[in-house]
């Protein structure tokens, strides 16, 4: 987990933190038609399952996603933004 890595710094502790992103933004869940989007994915999209849940959300609600990965952009299998 990236946070246990250093690489989230916050001034609270970690509850505190997802607790104001929980206000901040929409979260989402995971539904059965994001569950079942993430297995349609084809071998050029990564198989990382965290990216096939993130890309499955983004197509299931039909929006575009924000990502410097070059591996989902080449893919050509979500609508992305950078």
């Amino acid at each position: 987990m990236v946070y246990r890595k250093g690489g989230i710094r916050t001034p609270n502790s970690l509850g505190k933190y997802l607790t104001a992103l929980e206000r901040a933004f929409l979260v989402l869940p995971v539904t059965a038609a994001i569950a079942e989007r993430t297995l349609s994915f084809s071998d050029r999209y990564p198989r990382d399952p965290m990216d096939r849940i993130i890309g499955a959300t983004a197509i299931v609600h039909e929006a575009q996603l924000v990502t410097s990965d070059r591996v989902i952009r080449a893919s050509g299998e979500v609508d992305c933004v950078w």
